[in-house]
């Protein structure tokens, strides 16, 4: 298996501007390994620590819609910072304005979270404006504050005058500025200052500038398709055209969606691109997940990459040791390549608890953020998935050169 895994990442070659990209993993890889139990793993990763003086991009380590962790999602500094910190891939998540332009938005719909819209003219134009939390004699929240804003509210230089911001809000908010300073105390707004908005023509300059490969996700609109006469065909093909316009190779853009009939339809119309077309699974929990019969038919459809959760993944053994799932085995029987999301998106894993969405069902065995390092290596070694996408790529491209991971 770990042959294999090494085999897949070596047939992935980097561009030469990649090669060439410096890369600083800054201090956190480093506070992982001293975090975690002692063991062979934590004994190879400290060793390579301390040896290792150059670091190199990979192909392993996808940027979660940048570096999110520490810089606002989708922004060109988060873009950048993903790529400074070895990440081969770097994703851009694609909705679309008013005037049918792509731009690069987590959902088409998060505009009042993601960005400073609210404090701002453009306010004006959201489909539901702020409302304030409402609260009973006794301060009991009864109605949380809410709004919504809209990409296809705006054209697409209304967009681009916007800033970005950490995606957070505060429910219990009374006032705008109450309900836009919320960012999670492991998060931070150290880096939150520019913010600047990118178009998907623009992300694509500024991948090529940076070295890096490309994953659009062509994300589910909130408007009723077709929007204005454009369809969700045209929605898929205009992605696609986007990055041949600009010259990029299919071998250097990983198209994702969450919709089969994306896939397909790029299987149809673009097939050398469908080669690295991915398939998001958006399970919320292990019943959800497709059977190996199923598996088996999306191979037979087309569909050569999958993308299910962490969760989808990690199972125990009768010991309560990280092992590989049951999805993962059949997805590989099947035939099918692994990519996975999102490492260091649910915050900390110090203390009890479950750890949220990504780790259902394995949470409770990881109890210090340096057991990031043990779930990375049944990916990465057990399982042999293909890349993993995180909100702190350093982590990520600091374990696959250590692992000699290309």
């Amino acid at each position: 298996m770990h042959r294999l895994f090494a085999a897949l990442c070596l047939s992935l070659p980097l561009s030469a501007a990649q090669a060439a990209l410096p890369v600083q993993l800054g201090p956190r890889p480093f506070f992982l390994v001293e975090d975690m139990a002692d063991g062979p793993l934590k004994q190879k990763l400290q060793a390579c620590a301390a040896t290792r003086t150059e670091y190199k991009p990979t192909l392993f380590s996808i940027g979660h819609r940048g570096a999110a962790l520490q810089f606002p999602e989708h922004s060109k500094e988060s873009y950048e910072a993903a790529a400074r910190m070895g990440a081969g891939i770097v994703e851009c998540d694609v909705t679309f304005t008013k005037d049918k332009e792509l731009v690069c938005r987590h959902a088409q719909n998060d505009l009042h979270t993601t960005t400073n819209i609210l404090a701002t003219p453009l306010a004006a134009k959201c489909i539901k404006p702020f409302t304030a939390a409402e609260f009973d004699a006794e301060g009991k929240l009864v109605k949380p504050a809410a709004a919504e804003c809209r990409t296809s509210e705006l054209t697409v230089a209304e967009f681009k005058s916007l800033k970005a911001k950490m995606d957070a809000f505060n429910p219990r908010a009374r006032t705008v500025a109450e309900y836009m300073a919320a960012t999670p105390a492991w998060r931070t707004d150290l880096y939150a200052g520019p913010g600047t908005l990118m178009t998907l023509d623009e992300a694509i300059a500024l991948y090529k500038k940076l070295g890096v490969k490309m994953t659009p996700e062509l994300k589910a609109p909130s408007v009723a398709m077709p929007f204005d006469g454009f369809s969700q065909a045209d929605y898929a093909q205009k992605m696609i055209d986007a990055h041949k316009a600009a010259g990029v190779p299919p071998g250097d853009v990983y198209a994702q969606t969450f919709f089969k009939a994306d896939v397909l339809y790029w299987v149809a119309h673009e097939p050398e691109f469908a080669k690295q077309a991915v398939f998001l699974d958006a399970a919320e929990k292990p019943a959800d997940l497709p059977t190996a019969e199923q598996l088996k038919q999306y191979r037979a459809e087309g569909v050569r990459i999958v993308a299910p959760p962490l969760f989808a993944l990690l199972a125990l053994d009768a010991n309560g040791q990280l092992v590989p799932s049951d999805y993962a085995r059949n997805a590989k029987a099947a035939g099918l390549d692994i990519i996975s999301w999102s490492l260091e998106r649910s915050g900390p894993l110090v203390g009890p608890g479950n750890k949220g969405f990504y780790y259902q069902g394995v949470g409770h065995t990881l109890t210090r953020d340096g057991d990031l390092y043990r779930v990375l290596d049944v990916l990465g070694r057990d399982i042999g998935i293909r890349g993993l996408f995180s909100d702190w790529p350093a982590t990520v491209s600091f374990y696959a050169n250590c692992m000699g991971l290309k």
